[in-house]
């Protein structure tokens, strides 16, 4: 259930954008009345999906709050990115700032595994994955780190690639199934190397 509600935000827009682009001129006279005329069927879609995401993480944050009357650093980070970014494609009616957050997103991710670990001598990996009960050597800790900055790094870019290359279309799928896809599939491969270099509590007495 928490995997759904981590999602909240990316599957309310792909929704929003599956059902608009599936009748573009409704969804070009619903987007009018938000963001005034002047509009086209092709452009409705993204931003009625961006309008719709921004409320959505909002609303998540919301709920958060009202849970356990606190929200973590990250869910206050892609509210002020989607806001930025998805605020400036409405703004400006242009795809091009939404397709830009993922890959800012992500280069941020990689950016702050590298930073809290040269500047503060901390990594985040091992801080996350201790708190689950698994324990590494610290040469593997760091190469864990390395890797997973690296990762974000590389991800970003394939979003440009598809972003740029492709039909909107492909990009909103890539952007919901093929991103947490590639996530999901980067987390079980290394699952064969972290079991080999596992440390094993000892048995008491």
């Amino acid at each position: 259930m928490k995997f759904f509600f981590d999602l909240f935000p990316l599957i309310v827009f792909f929704l929003a954008y599956t059902f608009a682009n599936a009748s573009p001129e409704s969804a070009r006279a619903m987007a009018s009345e938000w963001l005034g005329g002047g509009l086209s069927a092709d452009q409705a879609p993204i931003l009625i999906a961006t309008a719709t995401a921004i409320a959505a993480t909002a609303l998540q944050i919301a709920a958060v709050w009202l849970k356990t009357r606190k929200v973590g650093g990250m869910l206050w980070i892609s509210l002020a990115l989607i806001s930025i970014f998805g605020g400036a494609t409405l703004f400006f009616r242009d795809p091009t700032f939404i397709k830009w957050k993922p890959t800012v997103l992500y280069w941020l991710f990689g950016a702050t595994l590298i930073g809290a670990n040269l500047l503060f001598r901390r990594n985040l990996i091992k801080s996350m994955l201790e708190k689950a009960q698994i324990r590494l050597p610290d040469p593997v800790w760091a190469r864990l780190n390395l890797l997973w900055a690296l990762f974000f790094a590389a991800l970003g870019l394939l979003n440009l690639y598809v972003a740029y290359g492709f039909a909107q279309t492909t990009w909103v799928n890539f952007k919901i199934f093929g991103c947490t896809g590639l996530i999901f599939a980067f987390t079980l491969a290394q699952a064969p190397y972290l079991s080999k270099h596992l440390i094993e509590d000892k048995p008491s007495g």
